[in-house]
């Protein structure tokens, strides 16, 4: 029985399987491990679908379609239950998780040369925050998923355990560690005690002393810093003329969170849009919204945004193009406006890692390393965030992007 290790994310998802006795990572993309949680399904071609990088380039070469993204974030939320019309006819979401989920089956099952039955199936801590119930929907249609793109035999791991199973191969001597996994939709923590004398146990049960989650983030610091940043330059924080109402802002919000772009693109947003263009005060800014929606050009934004937040981790200011709204059109977006942007978000991370801390019954002293994993581990205020609620631990890193996927991996081959 060949057994594959599945990181399905928010962003990104990888898939390996157990190769001479070594995890190793399904090519997806040409020779890439990793690719983008992106579906489109192209309208031109009468309902081809398309996956990943080539997902997103027919939707910004504006190929006639439908692109999907975030999908891993409905799972705990009612959108799941929600339909979307692809090529004039209804489709349930978990539909499209499905297929996206039965392509990365496929692509490990061509990489493996055999088929694939049994996977080890990372999840977060939390799909949904305080709500148990719901929490254990989400990890039920997340099952029943699997099952329809052709598992019998589905293994759920924690994503923060499998980050630290890879990032145990690493270490020289036992450690007590903070596996901190900040991804696409969640942010993750586990207090793990690692090290060479515990690798070869069947039952780890004992070495995990805390596990805690909190539904926060990337695609959250994306919406963050579109509203604070951009939107405003969509109208955004502006005024009705004689009313002195300021803008109506759901739509906005709508348009700044990846899960329900699609859901803007309605005649009555674009009728309630082109009347309120006549009411604004700031017409010509209210006018780069209403294109947005009739163009459906909201993930277009979006991947500009995405883009600045990805350099900001690295520099004091960025360039957000926004030439397909409008010529020469570009915004600039800073370090101090992002970091104020995520505050509240930060004061999460940090209170969830201490949390994690306690509930091991430990001091934050106690804790020797801090493994940070998961692609927005990277920004500069999330790191600090985390390394607050353990000052003297190490901070280490790995594979952002693959450590999961890889402990998964290894995981499964000791099923």
């Amino acid at each position: 029985m060949i057994a594959c290790g599945l990181d399905f994310g928010t962003s990104n998802s990888a898939i390996g399987v157990v190769r001479d006795r070594a995890a190793a990572l399904a090519p997806l993309e040409a020779d890439n491990t990793l690719i983008p949680s992106a579906v489109f399904f192209d309208y031109e071609t009468r309902g081809r679908v398309l996956f990943g990088n080539e997902a997103i380039s027919a939707y910004v070469g504006q190929t006639e379609g439908r692109l999907m993204r975030a999908l891993k974030s409905i799972l705990g939320s009612p959108l799941i239950n929600e339909e979307t019309v692809l090529g004039g006819r209804k489709v349930p979401l978990r539909e499209v998780v499905e297929i996206f989920v039965r392509h990365l089956k496929q692509k490990a099952e061509a990489f493996a040369g055999h088929e694939i039955t049994s996977v080890v199936h990372g999840r977060p801590v939390r799909f949904v925050d305080d709500d148990d119930r719901a929490d254990a929907r989400a990890q039920a249609v997340l099952e029943a998923i699997a099952r329809r793109a052709g598992f019998r035999d589905v293994v759920f791991v924690y994503e923060p355990i499998a980050a630290a199973h890879q990032y145990e191969q690493t270490v020289q001597k036992e450690e007590l560690v903070l596996i901190a996994d900040i991804g696409g939709g969640t942010s993750d923590f586990s207090v793990v005690r690692v090290g060479p004398q515990h690798r070869g146990r069947a039952d780890r049960s004992k070495d995990v002393l805390a596990n805690a989650g909190v539904r926060v983030g990337g695609t959250d610091f994306d919406a963050a810093l579109n509203l604070a940043a951009v939107m405003p330059h969509l109208g955004l924080g502006t005024e009705l003329i004689e009313k002195n109402l300021p803008m109506p802002n759901a739509l906005y919000h709508e348009l700044a969170t990846w899960p329900t772009i699609n859901f803007a693109y309605t005649y009555r947003n674009e009728r309630a849009l082109t009347e309120l263009v006549s009411l604004a005060c700031e017409p010509e800014k209210v006018e780069r919204l209403l294109k947005v929606v009739r163009q459906r050009l909201g993930h277009r934004l979006a991947f500009a945004v995405e883009d600045a937040k990805i350099a900001l981790s690295a520099e004091k200011r960025a360039t957000v193009p926004l030439a397909f709204l409008e010529a020469n059109l570009a915004i600039t977006a800073t370090r101090a406006d992002f970091d104020r942007a995520i505050e509240a978000r930060m004061d999460r991370l940090h209170k969830t890692a201490g949390d994690c801390i306690a509930a091991a019954g430990l001091k934050s002293a106690a804790i020797d390393t801090i493994f940070l994993t998961g692609g927005s581990s990277r920004v500069p205020s999330v790191r600090a965030a985390i390394g607050r609620a353990a000052p003297s631990a190490r901070l280490a890193g790995g594979s952002d992007l693959l450590s999961v996927a890889l402990g998964l991996t290894q995981m499964a081959g000791n099923q």
